[in-house]
């Protein structure tokens, strides 16, 4: 992996991994590996959560006599909050503390899941929803940087970071399971309550194992943290607009526009600010730039698979949301065995060689499920391209995150944690809300989904990461060698 710049090293604010890591209090290594178990069990709540809401969807949606348009909102909604929210909340992890915003962070996800559960219209689901998103942006880049500090080394880093992508599959994994029996068991109420004990148990865990890593002194970036999460929104609502209104409608053109000139405005405000959410200096190494635009993509694509595949699996295949859950299980079990080679992968070839290996993986498992004869039930067909997507995802989302985040200075953790996880949350945001608007609205009848449409879709957002990759890494320098001798 292409190491810091000169430049970039040259900043007042940044010093080595090993003068960072001699901030960071000592543990024995027991205790660092029961400290990274309550870590990792906050991606493993997060990721459980979703993948038992996204089985859940054809329920909820029936239960509380949602829209396809209404069901992408709630879904969104939560994407929404979590992506706009997470640059502030990873600045706030290094201003405030990475454990104090952890826990709080995992307070106000645990209540509002319990608000989730307790949802008697689609309108108190969403607004319990957008609070989830906002105790995950406070969670999640909190948790990555606290990671980092109990692993300052590149090597550790990269050990770790396959670990935490192993935990996100096996959060999978369990949550298409539970998803669907709890829901044709329970309800689906269920899928919210059932991560509460969890993560009530892994936030004590934190705070009894758990480094304090003293924050620096800093200012928050309110109006960078505004305009980002109204181009957000604005974005996303425009474009789930567009699905039931049409893209020329004025709701859609207005949300659209309102989402682009914030965006706009996040880049002057965070040019100009003294205490930037952002700093755009970042932005002058070439691996977080690449990192940063694969997740986003990576982020769309796998937040709009695992919102069509199980909708397209119980309508069009007709199986019971248990057996959707019950064959969905090699995606995320592949996922873990990806997540675990990647570090091996990269290790023998090289980040900037090891991410397209993934990705191309990927994209060849949704051309396979693109081109899939199967018309009911489930099939060996389908189990292969399912195979390759897990493999793919595995592969491609740890070398992406560890491009973003490997080589961290002091300070920045937080920050570029947050800013990778704001990344695959962003992308996951627009990329549903596109997608959605694209398929519904080809499907041409109010209330369906033109399945297909939707896997073409995704397949082109891994083609696009695939190819700024590849550009990447024919563009860069070659690495002096390979992670395992940095």
């Amino acid at each position: 992996m292409t190491r810091i710049s000169a430049e970039a090293q040259s900043e007042d604010e940044t010093m080595s991994d090993e003068a960072a890591s001699a901030k960071v209090p000592t543990r024995p290594r027991k205790t660092r590996s029961v400290a990274m178990a309550g870590l990792a069990s906050a991606m493993f709540l997060v990721i459980l959560d979703s993948a038992m809401v996204n089985l859940a969807g054809p329920t909820i949606r029936t239960g509380l006599g949602l829209s396809a348009a209404e069901l992408t909102a709630v879904v969104g909604s939560y994407l929404v909050a979590f992506a706009g929210l997470l640059l502030l909340g990873g600045r706030l992890a290094d201003v405030m503390g990475a454990r104090r915003v952890f826990l709080t962070g995992m307070g106000v996800y645990l209540a509002t899941s319990v608000v989730c559960a307790l949802a008697t219209s689609g309108t108190m689901l969403i607004a319990a929803r957008i609070g989830q998103g906002a105790g995950a942006a406070l969670v999640m880049p909190a948790a990555l940087s606290l990671v980092l500090a109990i692993h300052p080394t590149p090597a550790e880093r990269t050990r770790a970071l396959g670990t935490w992508g192993a935990v996100a599959g096996f959060g999978s994994l369990i949550g298409v399971f539970l998803g669907g029996t709890l829901t044709q068991v329970f309800g689906w109420q269920s899928v919210f309550l059932t991560p509460v004990p969890f993560g009530a148990l892994g936030a004590l865990v934190v705070w009894r194992t758990v480094p304090s890593v003293p924050g620096r002194p800093g200012r928050f970036d309110a109006l960078g943290a505004i305009t980002i999460s109204v181009g957000v929104s604005g974005l996303a609502l425009g474009m789930v607009t567009a699905s039931d209104a049409g893209w020329s409608s004025p709701g859609t053109v207005i949300g659209l526009a309102l989402g682009v000139l914030s965006l706009a405005a996040f880049v002057v405000v965070e040019r100009r600010s003294a205490h930037p959410l952002v700093p755009l200096r970042v932005f002058r190494r070439k691996p977080v730039v690449t990192a940063n635009l694969v997740v986003l993509l990576l982020g769309g694509t796998l937040t709009s698979l695992f919102f069509f595949l199980p909708q397209y699996q119980q309508q069009v295949l007709g199986m019971s949301p248990l057996s959707t859950g019950m064959t969905q299980l090699p995606i995320a079990g592949m996922i873990i065995v990806g997540s675990v080679l990647a570090p091996v992968l990269a290790r023998r070839a090289g980040l900037t060689s090891a991410l397209p290996i993934g990705l191309g993986t990927l994209l060849a498992g949704f051309l396979w499920l693109v081109l899939d004869p199967t018309t009911s039930g489930f099939s060996l067909s389908l189990l292969g391209a399912f195979l390759l997507i897990g493999t793919g995802l595995g592969l491609g989302l740890v070398n992406a995150t560890a491009m973003g985040v490997r080589d961290s200075a002091a300070g920045e953790s937080g920050l570029l944690s947050g800013l990778v996880n704001a990344a695959q949350q962003l992308g996951g945001a627009v990329g549903l809300a596109a997608l959605a608007g694209i398929a519904i609205g080809a499907a041409g009848k109010h209330g369906d989904i033109a399945f297909t449409t939707a896997f073409l879709g995704e397949a082109a957002l891994v083609l696009i990461a695939l190819a700024v990759s590849l550009v990447s890494r024919a563009t860069g320098k070659p690495s002096a060698a390979p992670l395992a001798a940095r």
